[in-house]
């Protein structure tokens, strides 16, 4: 993450909790986890939705490992990928920012750096989620070793959304 850009914005509304009604007490916070693929793409238009419908706070994840990558990939420079991090970030901030007008709920985004599923677990926890949204692995190699979602789905002890 660039100097000077918070690793947290909030957005919109605050959450204001409606009167209980037996039979419609859903989530109060629903967490998206994002990286900018089409299908975490489509996990936030649905988090956002089921947010919005249930007069729940949003809470958008972008956990980015980029360290990882650059050890992968021979002669990959370190500020490229950090520009395209920091580029990234930016895109999916603004995204959020226009969702919170548009839909009129508060929503909080967050900037992580770390292993994915350890972050998501973290922020879930810190944010006391009702429930988390994640897209499912377009990566070939996840079908082999398992991926976020997966980890989510076996290990975590909130409910789990697997948007395809």
């Amino acid at each position: 993450m660039s100097v000077g850009a918070p690793d947290r914005e909030e957005y919109g509304p605050r959450i204001s909790p409606l009167p209980f009604e037996r039979g419609t007490d859903g989530p109060r916070v629903v967490m998206v986890g994002v990286d900018g693929t089409r299908t975490s793409a489509r996990a936030g238009a649905y988090a956002a939705g089921l947010a919005r419908r249930q007069g729940a706070a949003l809470v958008v994840v972008f956990v980015s490992s980029a360290s990882g990558i650059t050890a992968l990939v021979p002669g990959m420079d370190a500020s490229a990928i950090q520009r395209s991090h920091d580029e990234l970030a930016d895109e999916l901030r603004q995204e959020c920012r226009r969702g919170a007008e548009q839909l009129g709920i508060p929503v909080t985004f967050l900037c992580r750096r770390g292993d994915a599923y350890a972050e998501l677990c973290a922020a879930a926890d810190e944010f006391q989620a009702d429930m988390v949204v994640v897209g499912a692995s377009e990566q070939a190699g996840h079908r082999l070793v398992g991926s976020v979602a997966t980890r989510l789905v076996r290990k975590g002890h909130w409910p789990v959304v697997v948007v395809p």
